[in-house]
């Protein structure tokens, strides 16, 4: 049943230089590494090692009997060591860099590893676990994404055994005492918060793809361990190859001690990239080399002038079709009708068809592969594209093995309603002849299957979403990228050099293949400049999102006092980046200065006082624009307040216009001079001002944002203010907001709530558990209401549910206007406090979750939705979390509802169940 090809025209033989290569390519011989050792003598306690390629053994031929002694004697302290017993069981021989961290920690520092994807990176994480066994201690194991806690979990039982490992996520717990734990990094947060007694035997943490740190959302969890995990514990960080790692290892050990960098940028299995262009449905599609030629140690030349010859080859030919289909035009060159152009196609090159780049790479031996389409959509419409055109990638035996494995993961896991749901059967038969899907939208059940068939090998052409990309264990021999551009959420953007060299990381099968392959498709106005640019070694820098939260804020408090909370705070990685780039400020502030003064002498007027003139038109400008605006979204007790404000606001803007038309300057004959550069003075005044402005904030930015924060806890009774005497035992007199330093804060029962939430609307949520909202809710209905905090919708659709389930003025409708209300008012204090504003609610998922709850089957909660299955199972697993948490955190309130806990409980049943409470592991 093997598919051979399609089209079996004569085929030109210099589309690509390793064509015969690419079924059997020689053994790479390492080079040898440079092994250069950097001494900053300016970041103490931090040592830095670069590895640039793997080393060979170095030849004793040369050496002199003390030498090859010493040798002797350094290998056999090696083989009596830690690092010796964990090489010795090895099932391969480690690389230098892999070797070198594991002696940095085996001798007590904290180690920090930045490499490619694919390289071994997770070796020096496998040490430390086995180096927590040796000590008989704890070792903890952190992931960015349940998957990947999974996948790492089952790794580590096949190892040590189940009995050894555990595992906790959001909605699992399997032996959670265990030596060995795989957890998300928030559950070690929480444990952190909570001061859990397993952190007393912990030893050492391995913080995976900590670059994730940069991540708006979830990236400042990450510094949270980091800065509040338990002196004693050792981090073991796994990075990619960002620019600016060694500020990042600085960071680290100026909050952790001693820190070991280690830099390798080796790629185990050399990557050559390539570009593939079709000119037509009807011809071959051409597989051409980026470079003229790519040496196995990673340096490339020129990019190739066939590519660029060939390019401009076919956009000649484009042109000449566009021209030929154009409107015929009349004798007088203008189009009949008088429209010139108006409908004339635009000449573009011809984009191969998804089913015809698998074909051609099936042809040419390059699978498995890893299909990169930044749509959901885009990947399921791939497979059926592939289908249709009756590709088969597999043989008969395979499609029988697949069957049986997939029906073996299948069965007992789902009813038969909800596989028909999920439109099982087709999703088997694309499996059968080698395609699949792997985005989001998919429920867990079928990722894992995907995952393990391609595992396997029995899968050969996966189209996934970038989100793959992300710690999944799945090497393929060549990599597609359809476009490199993406949209993300609100426009179409070009891909960073970060997040293609995350893309192409996983092409290149260690001890599989001799090159790994990242072939972009020919697109819309691609040009191999724009590709160039993205392969660059070391990609982009990685910065902090870090940012205090209402949560944060009572969690610190609940384990120290205000001083020592704030102190924490300046530890984050986003205050030592502020601190350390506050030089750069102070340079650019001092220029600006300078040419805002330029520009005053410049436009000096005679008639009046130009610089008044333009400080008008921008209060001017301010007003019709900012505060309009800002009174447009603010909330009014009544209409006539609203309308006394737009007048009040009208009345100012027209003192303003009367200002700027009296003023003498207009009367100057060399106005309009002026005004040029004015227009300059006025870009750098603005810009001036700014950056004054992140100057004045940037020491101790993050601990008076976290000032704010409690000022609003305060406010609302969730913090207690204690004044500190001053010498004289009296209290400060000290304005509100300011010297906040020199008062201590406690949590109050509504704080001690507040602490046990977590999420985007922890504050809203802690309002409405504290206030009459959800008192009257059941079960069925306190889930439909509280789907709203986990719910967003993609692109901008959502908002209202099709309807209330009880109608407008039902219970749940009248909950939802009471948890938009709170939203606005943390909203409105959180934008006057100058506090990020989180994203507001959507409800659109309230009718369904209602559905849900009330025993529908997936078939009908799904029917005339735009959600999919894994859509709908994410945000009903994140509800479930949520309703535990209630149930958790109420009792510690008196002001909850006392029966809140026992119906947040039984909602989460409801919730939880069928297709939602499958997680993939067997516990």
């Amino acid at each position: 049943m093997t598919h051979h090809r399609h089209h079996q025209h004569n085929r030109a033989a210099s589309h690509i230089d390793d064509r015969t290569a690419v079924a059997g390519d020689t053994p790479v011989t390492p080079s040898s590494s440079d092994g250069g050792v950097h001494d900053h003598a300016e970041r103490q306690r931090r040592r830095v090692s670069r590895h640039a390629h793997a080393s060979e053994p170095s030849s004793t031929s040369e050496r002199s009997p003390s030498q090859r002694y010493q040798d002797f004697r350094d290998r056999l302290r090696h083989d009596d060591s830690a690092c010796g017993r964990f090489e010795a069981q090895a099932p391969f021989e480690l690389d230098d860099f892999q070797r070198e961290a594991n002696e940095a920690l085996e001798s007590g520092d904290n180690v920090l590893v930045a490499a490619p994807t694919g390289a071994g990176k997770t070796v020096v994480a496998d040490f430390a676990i086995f180096l927590a066994q040796e000590r008989n201690v704890k070792a903890f194991y952190t992931t960015p994404i349940k998957a990947l806690s999974n996948q790492k979990y089952h790794d580590l039982v096949d190892r040590y055994g189940a009995d050894r490992v555990g595992l906790l996520t959001g909605d699992i717990s399997i032996n959670a005492e265990a030596d060995i734990v795989v957890m998300t990094t928030e559950v070690l947060r929480n444990m952190i918060y909570e001061r859990s007694t397993t952190l007393q035997a912990l030893r050492y943490v391995v913080l995976d793809e900590v670059h994730y740190l940069a991540d708006r959302f979830r990236g400042p969890v990450w510094e949270e361990v980091i800065v509040q995990l338990p002196k004693q514990v050792r981090v073991i960080g796994l990075s990619a190859t960002v620019s600016n790692v060694e500020d990042f290892s600085s960071w680290i050990a100026s909050v952790r001690g001693s820190t070991h960098l280690v830099i390798s940028e080796h790629r185990p299995v050399p990557l050559q990239q390539h570009v593939l262009l079709q000119a037509d449905d009807h011809t071959e599609p051409e597989l051409i080399d980026l470079y003229r030629h790519e040496h196995r140690d990673g340096v490339k030349d020129a990019v190739n002038p066939a590519l660029a010859g060939r390019l401009d080859q076919l956009d000649r030919q484009a042109t000449r079709r566009a021209e030929a289909v154009r409107p015929e035009r009349s004798r007088h060159g203008r189009h009949p009708h008088g429209r010139e152009h108006e409908h004339a196609p635009v000449a573009q090159r011809h984009t191969p068809r998804r089913w015809a780049v698998v074909d051609e790479l099936n042809y040419m031996g390059m699978l498995p592969g890893i299909y990169f389409i930044f749509s959901r959509n885009g990947c399921d419409k791939a497979v059926e594209q592939c289908l249709d055109a009756g590709l088969e990638l597999t043989t008969h035996d395979e499609a029988l093995r697949i069957r049986r494995i997939v029906d073996a993961m299948v069965e007992g896991q789902m009813s038969h309603d909800d596989l028909k749901a999920l439109r099982f059967s087709r999703f088997r038969y694309a499996l059968e002849e080698g395609f699949a899907p792997h985005h989001a939208g998919l429920v867990t059940l079928f990722r894992s299957i995907v995952e393990h068939l391609f595992e396997l090998g029995l899968v050969k052409m996966v189209f996934a979403t970038e989100t793959l990309a992300l710690g999944i264990n799945m090497p393929a021999r060549t990599v597609v990228v359809e476009k490199l551009e993406k949209f993300n959420g609100s426009e179409h953007v070009m891909l960073t050099p970060g997040e293609f060299t995350q893309l192409t990381g996983r092409a290149g099968r260690r001890g599989i293949d001799t090159l790994g392959h990242a072939v972009v498709v020919d697109h819309r106005d691609f040009a191999p400049a724009a590709l160039v640019s993205l392969s660059s070694k070391r990609v982009y820098p990685l910065h902090s999102s870090f940012k205090a939260t209402f949560n944060m804020a009572a969690n610190l408090l609940a384990n120290s006092d205000y001083a020592t909370a704030r102190a924490t705070l300046d530890q984050s990685f986003a205050q030592w980046e502020a601190n350390e780039s506050s030089w750069q400020l102070e340079s650019r502030i001092t220029t600006l200065r300078d040419a805002v003064a330029g520009y005053e002498r410049a436009f000096h007027c005679e008639y009046g006082d130009f610089r008044e003139l333009l400080l008008i038109r921008r209060r001017l400008h301010d007003l019709e624009h900012g505060e309009r605006q800002q009174l447009k979204r603010q909330r009014f007790s009544s209409t006539s307040a609203r309308t006394e404000a737009l007048r009040d606001l009208d009345r100012r803007i027209n003192t303003l216009r009367a200002e700027d038309r009296d003023h003498p300057c207009h009367d100057c004959p060399d106005l309009a001079t002026h005004m040029t550069w004015g227009h300059r003075w006025n870009r750098e005044e603005s810009e001036l001002e700014r950056l004054e402005e992140r100057y004045r904030t940037r020491t101790g930015s993050v601990a008076r944002q976290f000032d704010r924060i409690c000022e609003i806890l305060s406010s609302w009774g969730y913090l207690e203010r204690h004044d500190a005497p001053d010498h004289a035992g009296t209290k400060p007199d000290t304005a509100p907001g300011e010297d906040m330093t020199r008062s201590d804060m406690t949590l109050t029962p509504r704080g001690e709530l507040l602490r046990r939430l977590f999420g985007e609307h922890d504050l809203v949520l802690a309002q409405a558990v504290t206030t009459t909202v959800l008192d009257h809710l059941n079960p069925r209905e306190l889930a439909s209401t509280l789907s709203s905090l986990v719910y967003e919708a993609r692109r901008g659709s959502g908002g209202e549910p099709d309807g209330y389930p009880g109608g407008p003025t039902g219970r749940v409708a009248l909950a939802c206007e009471g948890l938009h209300d709170i939203a606005g008012r943390v909203a409105d204090r959180c934008h006057d406090a100058d506090l990020e504003v989180t994203g507001t609610l959507d409800f659109g998922l309230v009718s369904i979750i209602h559905a849900w709850a009330g025993g529908a089957d997936l078939t009908d909660v799904l029917r005339d939705s735009e959600l999919t299955g894994g859509d709908f199972v994410r945000c009903a697993k994140r509800l479930a979390d949520l309703l535990q948490q209630i149930a958790v955190a109420a009792p510690y309130c008196p002001q909850a509802s006392p029966t809140l806990a026992d119906t947040a409980m039984a909602a989460r049943r409801l919730v939880f169940r069928g297709v939602v409470s499958y997680s993939g592991v067997e516990d």
